[in-house]
Parts: C-alpha cells; sequence; structure tokens
C-alpha cells in the first residue's frame, strides 16, 4: 500500500485566538511594554497588562499573574452598543476599531465586561487591544507575542487543528473571564488562579498602596481615584491580595446623571399634558397645553442635547450618529427618538403659533409614544451595559416613565401655579404624590429582593451604604418622603410648591446615585 503524504491546506478564513498561560507568566510586564511601543500608546493607559495578586499567608504567599486585555469576543457587546459603528468585528473574528468615525460616547467601554477599552488621552478616541491587526495582515504575530520571553502568549487560528492554541484549547483545561455574560470570548487562560480571573475575588490593600503604585481614594474618576472605594471586600474566603492593578476609569460621569434628570422633565412635562388633554382634566385651548408645556419640554430637552454633546470626548462629530446609525445600539435609537420628539415640539408651538388646531389633535396622540419612550430608552442602553449587573433591571423602563410622570407633575404643576390654574394645579398636586408614593415602593421593591450577582450587590451595597448612599438617600427623603409629607399636610400652593421642588432636587440626587453606583464595581 503506498502512503501519500497530504500538504497543509491553507485556510483563507481564519479566527484568531489567543491563548495566555499563566503557568508560564513571569510578571515581568514585556508585552505591556511592546504593545505601548508598537502602537503607540499613551503614557496612564494601556491595550494590555499584567494584574498581580498576592495568595496565601506570609511566609507562605504566592504571586499570581493575569494578562488582561481585550477578551475578542465572539458575540462583541462594544459593538453592539457602538452608535456610529466606530468599533467593529472583522471577518477574521477580530474586533477592530476606527478612530476617525469614534465620537468617544463611551458606550462600548459601559458594554465591556472585561474593562479593555479606554479613551486615548491625546487623539481623544476610544482603543484596545485589536491583536495588532495591522501585524497579522501581512503575516506577522503581536508585538506582544513576539517579545514575550516564556512564550506565555500564543496566537493561532481556532480553525485550523494543527494550530498550537486550538491543540490547547481542544486538549487542555482551560478558562475564559465572566462567561455569564454570553460573550463567547476567544481570550483563553491556562492555569489561571480564582484569584485573578475573579475581579472580587481579591482584597485591595488599605489605601490602595500597591507594589509600585499609589492610587487615591477619591469620587472624580476610576474605581479608586473615581468612584470605587479603597478596600473593597472579597467574595473569597481564600487569603488573597490585590498587588498590582491599573487605575480603573468610570466612563459616564455627572453629565450623564443630569442627563437622566434633564431628560425626565422634558418627557414628563409633555406626557402628564397630554394625559391631562385626553382625560379631560385641561383643554387644548389653555396657556398650559399650548405654550408652557411644549417650551417646557422644548428647553429641558435641548438641555438635554447639550449635556450629551458635552460628554462626547468628540463633540463636533455628533451629527454622525445621525448619519450612519448602528441600529443595535440603543444609543443610535435613543437619538432618532429624542429628534423625533423634538419635532413634535416644534411643529406643536408652529400649531400653536398659527391655531393649527387639527394638526394639534394628531400631535397630542403622537406626543404620548413620543415622550414615552423618550423617558424609558436610558433603561434599554443602561441594559446593554453588559458590564453592569446594578443596571440590568427589568423593572427599569417602568421606574423611569414613573419619573418622568412625577416630573412632569413637579414642573407643570408649579407652571398651573403661576397662571392661576386651580383644576390644573389639583391634579399636579395628587399626581405628584401618588406617583412620589410609587416612586418610593418601587426602589424598596427593588432593594428588598435579593441581588442575583456578587456585582449587583456590591453596587447595591455603593448605592445604599457606600460612596454614593448620602445622594441616595437623599433622593428617598428629600424626593420621595417629603413630597408625599408636605401634600398630606398642606395641601396648598405653598406646600404643593416646596413638594415640587423637594421632588425635583430628590429625583436628581437619587439619579446620580444609581447612575454612578452602577459603575462602582471592579470589572477586571
Amino acid at each position: 500500500m503506498q502512503l501519500i503524504e497530504l500538504e497543509p491546506v491553507f485556510n483563507p478564513d481564519p479566527k484568531w485566538i489567543k491563548v495566555l498561560d499563566q503557568t508560564r507568566c513571569i510578571g515581568c510586564h514585556a508585552c505591556t511594554v511592546a504593545c505601548k511601543s508598537e502602537n503607540e500608546v499613551p503614557v496612564g493607559v494601556t491595550r494590555t497588562y499584567v494584574k498581580q495578586v498576592e495568595t496565601g499567608v506570609f511566609p507562605d504567599t504566592r504571586r499570581q499573574f493575569q494578562i488582561t486585555r481585550c477578551n475578542q469576543c465572539v458575540e462583541p457587546p462594544c459593538v453592539a452598543a457602538c452608535p456610529v459603528t466606530a468599533m467593529y468585528q472583522r471577518d477574521d473574528g477580530i474586533v477592530d476599531f476606527d478612530k476617525d468615525v469614534c465620537i468617544g460616547c463611551k458606550a462600548c467601554i459601559a458594554a465591556c465586561p472585561y474593562d479593555a477599552i479606554f479613551i486615548n488621552p491625546e487623539d481623544h478616541s476610544a482603543e484596545k487591544c485589536n491583536f495588532c491587526a495591522h501585524k497579522l495582515d501581512v503575516g506577522l504575530e503581536p508585538a506582544c507575542v513576539t517579545v514575550c520571553p516564556a512564550e506565555a502568549i500564543l496566537i493561532g487560528d481556532i480553525n485550523d487543528p494543527s494550530s498550537k492554541v486550538a491543540q490547547i484549547v481542544g486538549r487542555e483545561s482551560v478558562n475564559v473571564r465572566r462567561p455569564e455574560k454570553h460573550t463567547q470570548p476567544k481570550m483563553y487562560y491556562v492555569g489561571i488562579d480564582q484569584a485573578t480571573l475573579d475581579p472580587l475575588a481579591a482584597n485591595t490593600p488599605t489605601g490602595a498602596i500597591f507594589q509600585w503604585s499609589e492610587q487615591k481614594n477619591d469620587l472624580n474618576g476610576g474605581y479608586i481615584s473615581s468612584g470605587m472605594p479603597a478596600g473593597w471586600s472579597s467574595n473569597n474566603s481564600a487569603a488573597s491580595l490585590l498587588a498590582y492593578d491599573v487605575n480603573h476609569k468610570r466612563p459616564w460621569d455627572y453629565r450623564v446623571s443630569l442627563y437622566t434628570w434633564t431628560k425626565s422633565i422634558s418627557a414628563g412635562a409633555m406626557l402628564f399634558t397630554a394625559l391631562a388633554v385626553l382625560f379631560g382634566f385641561l383643554p387644548l385651548e389653555s396657556a398650559l397645553a399650548q405654550w408652557l408645556a411644549p417650551l417646557t419640554a422644548g428647553v429641558f430637552l435641548a438641555a438635554t442635547g447639550g449635556l450629551l454633546i458635552w460628554d462626547l470626548t468628540h463633540p463636533l462629530r455628533f451629527f454622525t450618529i445621525l448619519l450612519r446609525p448602528q441600529w443595535k445600539s440603543w444609543l443610535a435609537r435613543g437619538a432618532f427618538i429624542i429628534t423625533g420628539y423634538a419635532g413634535i415640539l416644534v411643529l406643536w408651538l408652529a400649531a400653536s403659533l398659527f391655531g393649527w388646531t387639527a394638526l394639534q389633535q394628531v400631535l397630542l396622540w403622537l406626543s404620548l409614544p413620543f415622550s414615552l419612550m423618550t423617558a424609558v430608552y436610558t433603561a434599554f442602553l443602561f441594559a446593554q451595559s453588559k458590564a453592569r449587573d446594578l443596571w440590568q433591571n427589568p423593572l427599569l423602563p417602568f421606574h423611569l416613565a414613573l419619573q418622568a410622570l412625577l416630573a412632569g407633575a413637579a414642573v407643570m404643576g408649579l407652571a398651573a401655579i403661576s397662571i392661576g390654574n386651580q383644576p390644573f394645579f389639583t391634579v399636579s398636586l395628587w399626581t405628584l404624590a401618588i406617583s412620589a408614593g410609587l416612586h418610593l415602593l418601587l426602589v424598596w421593591s427593588e432593594m428588598a429582593l435579593p441581588t442575583v450577582t456578587a456585582h449587583a450587590k456590591l453596587a447595591e451595597h455603593h448605592l445604599t451604604h457606600g460612596a454614593f448612599s448620602l445622594f441616595f438617600w437623599s433622593g428617598i427623603l428629600v424626593g420621595g418622603i417629603l413630597p408625599v409629607l408636605l401634600i398630606v399636610a398642606l395641601p396648598t400652593p405653598l406646600g404643593f410648591s416646596l413638594a415640587a421642588l423637594a421632588a425635583l432636587a430628590g429625583l436628581l440626587a437619587f439619579e446620580h446615585a444609581y447612575v454612578q453606583a452602577g459603575q462602582s464595581v471592579p470589572l477586571a
């Protein structure tokens, strides 16, 4: 019998993966330095770094390493969240980015469960590890693979059974980070310790003093320097201490907290007024319906748009979200919802100016779904942030709708007092009281139910007992309990005015606590 030797077949459609062998890693940080040099990564940010955790009790201790970077997911949440396709997935599976398109909305950062994306401080665009795609395309290995002295970093084609990475993944015990997020990461770890793989497994040192660095503990930017108090409690009973880490920043700051508040007022002003007209509590011809409601909604909607543009690192590119939308992104969908709502408000004011009553009858019905969608689309935007377990709340759309109704009753009730409309004032008064009470009930139900993940539990702790507890309890007491007590004890214009102002102030404090606490849990 004649044996025929088969030539290896070239695979024209590779699917690149990485294997990180932590049994070989010596923690030399050569991969970090090589990556910075190859990709011109500025000081202060990294595409890859080596996290270190000390396990055991002195003198019986060991140092565990984890090479940390983008996980090149099969189902990348950053691609789905990006509103302008700046994050995209190539045919070979590599998740890459286009800096010339990025608007700097940071939705990709909020969506990534691995905290692998950052805003480059020099060009202000989102950036991360992309497997050194420019080198792969010409047949070269990534810089980190080339420079690693211990051969701890391997790259190859998972579709090629002869490749070393395919053999390791197919035959050995490997782990991935956060498989419960259903992203199907293509970064496989060999010999990894749970103390490094789980970002909550190890304790942080007191004062956040690491092996070679110290990170300040304030509330202006990251987990340690921007929202994450130093020394969080481990969810692992084994002795482990974080020895080296990089600073992690919360992607969305107070401007996003403020945007949720101005959006609630804008949506609520028109939602509450339209409902009052449809149920016969307010004539369509009244000044409140004709002018005050659409003007109030328009002013706060303009403030909402201004805050969103201000929060972009490339604010002059904001219009690209309308010109090249990525329709899976709720940020893109929200931009069109807000634009549609703004169009309705403009047409409403034009109809008021020219007396087009028939048009207003149509706009009255259109304003209901558009104002409601304007209020609640943020719930779906937050849910798209797979990294943030606190925001994965099925009650959040209902809560945002209720907050919009509360805010609308508050501002329109104040408007009714200013022009002396007693019937509408009465409706506003009791709507505010009832919605404030329901807001308290909904918050209580959310807090009373047990959290299903350690990440959600830690975020809830920061919300109610940690760094953001002052804002949270101020929101509950000032924005929920006080308005109800004022209205019940003093159902007069003065009592309502105090209750409305308290409700709006409390709602702002609550929104800030909720938005920031949701981002206060370490992911890497």
